[in-house]
Order: C-alpha cells, then sequence, then structure tokens
C-alpha cells in the first residue's frame, strides 16, 4: 500500500462539534486494595480509581457524558444520524446500549444505533468510523461515546487500576467544529495480550506480556506512523495523549516517541481515576480541550488488547474557548469525590455471589 493512502483522511473535512466526560462520585484508593490483599502499600500503580454507583452502568454513564457533549455543541438530537457505544462492560448481553443513549438524548426514531468492541480502543472505533459517515457526507452528525465500567478479579493487578467513567464525542463537519482532525492510522496485529471468554466474569491478562508486544508495540508504531505520514513531529504538538492502563506505561511510550512530560501531563488522568477501558484515552482528551487554546494541536494514541491502536492528530479551533465552559469540566467530575473502602466497593461491584 502507498504511503499516501496508509493515513485516512475524510473527503469532506470532520472536526468535534462537542465533547463531554463522566466520572462517577466514588472513589477506591489502591492502598486500600494493597491492605485487603497484599499487606503493602509500596510501588503502587496509581492513587485511587472511580466506582460506579449501584445505580450506575456503562447506558447512563454515556447518557451523561453526551448530554455534555451536546451541551457544548449546541446541536439538535435530531440531526444526529448514528449513536456508537463503545465498551468492555455493555449492561446486557444481548441489547444494544446505543438504542438506550439515543432515546435518552432525544436522537431517535430517524438514526443509526451500534454497540462497538475492540477492548480499551471500542470508543476511537466508533470515533473512526463516524468520521468516515461525516466525510463521506452520509450524515452530518453522528455520537462516538467511549465508557466502562472496568471489571477486575479480586486480588488481581487489575483490581488497583480498572476503573469506571468515559467520554462522548459529537462529530460533524468541520465548519462547526472545536476541534478539526487532521488525519488518523490505524495499527492492528492478532497479539492475545488480554481476554475474556463468555460466561466468565473477570478477563485474563498476560501479565508482562501486556506492555511489550502488546501496549508499547501498538501505540509506538500507530504514533510513529502517524507522525511520518503526516509530515509532523512531537514539537508540533501542544498536547499528547496515550491510553492510560496505568501512569508508567503512557510516560515511557511518550518518552520513546520524543514527547515531554509537559505535553501529557494535562490528559493523564488514571492516577486519580484508574484506567476507564474503552474511554482512557478518549476522557484524556477531554481534560486537553478543558484547557486548550486556538491554533494547539493534539496528538491521540489509543490502545485495545487484542491488539491494536488508533492515532489521531487534531488542531483546535477559534470555536473552543466560547462553548466549553456550557457543560462541567472534566476535572469538576474528579473533584467530587466520596471515598469508599473495599467493602462498599465489594457491594457496589458485585464482587459476592451468593447461591
Amino acid at each position: 500500500m502507498p504511503d499516501s493512502e496508509k493515513l485516512m483522511r475524510p473527503s469532506r473535512p470532520v472536526g468535534i462539534a462537542g465533547y463531554g466526560a463522566y466520572v462517577p462520585r466514588y472513589r477506591l484508593p489502591a492502598k486500600e486494595v494493597a491492605r485487603v490483599w497484599t499487606e503493602g502499600t509500596s510501588a503502587l500503580p496509581i492513587k485511587e480509581k472511580a466506582v460506579p454507583g449501584l445505580d450506575e452502568d456503562v447506558a447512563t454513564m454515556s447518557i451523561e457524558a453526551a448530554r455534555n457533549a451536546l451541551l457544548r455543541a449546541g446541536t439538535d438530537p435530531a440531526q444526529i444520524r448514528a449513536v456508537w457505544v463503545g465498551s468492555e462492560s455493555h449492561p446486557y448481553a444481548v441489547k444494544p446500549t446505543s438504542t438506550i443513549v439515543a432515546e435518552a438524548i432525544g436522537a431517535v426514531p430517524h438514526v443509526q444505533a451500534a454497540d462497538w468492541q475492540f477492548a480499551c480502543k471500542a470508543g476511537t472505533e466508533a470515533m473512526q468510523a463516524a468520521i468516515g459517515f461525516i466525510g463521506s457526507g452520509m450524515a452530518e452528525y453522528a455520537l462516538a461515546i467511549g465508557m466502562d465500567t472496568a471489571q477486575g478479579r479480586p486480588g488481581d493487578a487489575l483490581e488497583y487500576t480498572a476503573g469506571a467513567g468515559g467520554a462522548a464525542y459529537l462529530l460533524g463537519p468541520a465548519e462547526d467544529a472545536l476541534a478539526v482532525f487532521e488525519g488518523s492510522y490505524s495499527f492492528v496485529t492478532d497479539t492475545p495480550d488480554f481476554w475474556r471468554r463468555q460466561y466468565e466474569k473477570y478477563p485474563e491478562h498476560g501479565q508482562r506480556f501486556t506492555g511489550e508486544p502488546a501496549y508499547f508495540k501498538h501505540i509506538t508504531a500507530a504514533a510513529q506512523t502517524f507522525l511520518d505520514l503526516s509530515g509532523t513531529k512531537p514539537a508540533d504538538y501542544k498536547y499528547a495523549v496515550f491510553h492510560q492502563p496505568n501512569v508508567k506505561f503512557p510516560q515511557k511510550a511518550a518518552k520513546t516517541l520524543g514527547f515531554k512530560d509537559e505535553q501529557i501531563k494535562t490528559g493523564l488522568l488514571v492516577g486519580e481515576i484508574g484506567n476507564t477501558y474503552a474511554g482512557s484515552a478518549m476522557i484524556g482528551l477531554t481534560a486537553v480541550l478543558d484547557e486548550a487554546q486556538p491554533g494547539d494541536r493534539v496528538l491521540v494514541v489509543s490502545f485495545g488488547s487484542g491488539a491494536g491502536s488508533d492515532a489521531f492528530g487534531l488542531t483546535i479551533t477559534d470555536r473552543l474557548p466560547e462553548r466549553r465552559d456550557r457543560a462541567a469540566r472534566t476535572r469538576a467530575y474528579i473533584a467530587r469525590r466520596t471515598e469508599i473502602d473495599y467493602a462498599l466497593y465489594t457491594r457496589l461491584r458485585g464482587k459476592l455471589v451468593m447461591k
């Protein structure tokens, strides 16, 4: 394939018309998990993670994030022609989350709806499709959501980091956008680093195998190829956002690629809310949009186990400063926290199963 065809650009320029985040209120400190399972608090991967309440799931959280995106866009929901929800933890095995969200925000009935999966990059898969949907002229607006109530087996390493939350993006024509896509690139291989078989309650992971050759190979290949194909370099970007399963992985990937700490710190939220899986890179981007200025450029690179990465380049427009305070900022959701102990966490997440 010629290099000119590897960088994906729509025939019609597409951008982000509105964005919104949602993070549940409850927080479980990593030291509380360590207290129960290891009796030690050294080398904890994050500070704490967000935990959904008894009445929260991917559908309810997606609705909240979508409403924030619509507030910022000021778009009539009837104009939306697709509602796509990417997640690892849809509330139903057979029944789409997307139809619930579409109904709740007033986008039905003249709308296409579907649920997406690709582990932690299910949300950016939906975003890629939305770019194509709008860029082809089939639609004016499409809603792409990445949201999870992530799972971790009791005592497993994932239990420290598997958080909840995510983001919604209303994509539309560039002339109505807060940020315009410069292009995108996807890198995929069959790398079985993380999986969950049918009927299994918790996912399995390949321990260190999840770092290399999974996360680092795909993140760096996708990012570097995008930079090469777009003729850009790390210094051209004010911000960079990488999928964040923990704090160290995105920092190492950024350093390998030539990005500086100050370029990634705004979107690096995992230490405070955990790995939100399908919402990880997407919610990091919302924090960047909450402070970015016109002309700033942003690189976003997701990662999904199994495995693959999507890389996007964005340029901020002069519409962003006026619209962003129409809805709650991401940091506001992070700040409204209620700390819980492991016992309440166990109840909220249904960890005790009685037969």
